[in-house]
């Protein structure tokens, strides 16, 4: 079961990709197949000990940048690294795809060389969230601006699914991102989903505020792209605002200096629970196989993580799981009924 890897993705890549890989391999034994310029990924990986790794290369000519269009990218480059992922993963030569490239490429690749789920009409990007109590997952963290209610009805299920299969949360609870917990709150989509959302046997609490975010309150947060991506780079200003201001105030003086020396591990571990590095990257989920959308400037670390997620995904066969599920609420989520 090999993951794929776009060797050539991502701020720092060949590097990040080329070293996350040969990190999986050596600390998870973990079979990958880097994808990209030959000579480049085989200059980089020479500065490593691979030797007898579950490594291999696979040449492929052209790059995706990131500001280039996805749709120009999808007729134009079929032989860039995000291209032959996909395909590697198609003619089941792999098992997964992770890349930090160019995320609209990504997804747009996805979706026409693995095609959707039966019954899923747009694939989500499930990110988790750091909370009071661990983590909830917040869905769609970008792949769609605009939505329909039985889209967030899909991403309501797949949410489900993976927080009870991935994170091991048997009765996910689930929540409706809105401007309030009143019924009448809310727009036209959130008012028309809130309607629909009751109709299904999932463990649905209603609408909750941002403040709920961050509590633990839900176990699965509901919103369409745009909200979710507003809110995710929202929450990475937000966390280098507060460590960068903890810094500042902690060189002031010696006191200061001297309460760092002794919170130290407790700093330690506030910093881990909002790294993105330990969590690696965010699946998208909805595709016919496994993919991992890695941030732009992710470092060896969290490609090696992302990797590590992949191999599990797959692994746990978390597809099948959602399939079976999106045909249990068929009738309410499928297009043309409960769309409006």
């Amino acid at each position: 079961m090999r993951i794929a890897v776009d060797a050539m993705g991502g701020d720092y890549a060949p590097h990040a990709a080329v070293e996350g890989a040969f990190l999986a391999a050596k600390l998870f034994n973990i079979p990958v197949i880097l994808v990209g310029r030959e000579d480049e990924v085989k200059k980089e990986l020479g500065r490593h000990s691979h030797e007898g790794l579950p490594i291999n290369i696979i040449h492929s000519s052209e790059v995706i940048e990131m500001e280039e269009s996805p749709s120009i990218a999808i007729r134009k480059k079929k032989d860039s690294s995000i291209a032959v992922c996909f395909s590697l993963v198609k003619e089941g030569k792999a098992a997964a795809v992770v890349s930090a490239g160019n995320s609209g490429a990504v997804m747009a690749f996805a979706m026409v060389t693995l095609k959707n789920l039966e019954g899923v009409d747009r694939p989500a990007i499930a990110v988790p969230i750091p909370t009071l109590k661990g983590s909830c997952l917040l869905i769609d963290a970008g792949a769609n601006v605009d939505c329909r209610p039985y889209h967030l009805l899909q991403f309501a299920v797949m949410g489900a699914v993976f927080a009870k299969t991935i994170q091991g949360k048997d009765n996910a609870v689930i929540g409706l991102l809105s401007n309030g917990e009143e019924e009448s709150k809310g727009n036209e989509l959130t008012r028309d989903t809130h309607a629909l959302l009751k109709q299904l046997s999932l463990n649905y609490a209603g609408y909750v505020e941002g403040r709920d975010i961050f509590t633990g309150k839900v176990d699965v947060i509901l919103c369409d792209g745009f909200v979710g991506n507003v809110m995710l780079k929202s929450l990475e200003g937000l966390a280098e605002t507060v460590i960068g201001t903890l810094k500042e105030e902690i060189s002031r003086d010696l006191f200061s200096k001297i309460g760092l020396f002794l919170s130290k591990r407790a700093l330690k571990r506030l910093k881990q629970r909002f790294d993105y590095t330990e969590y690696g990257g965010a699946p998208l989920l909805g595709v016919n196989g496994v993919c991992i959308i890695c941030h732009g400037i992710s470092n060896s670390k969290a490609i090696c993580n992302a990797i590590k997620i992949a191999y599990e995904l797959s692994r746990l066969d978390l597809n099948t799981c959602l399939r079976d599920e999106v045909k249990k609420y068929s009738a309410l989520i499928f297009r043309g009924t409960g769309s409006s």
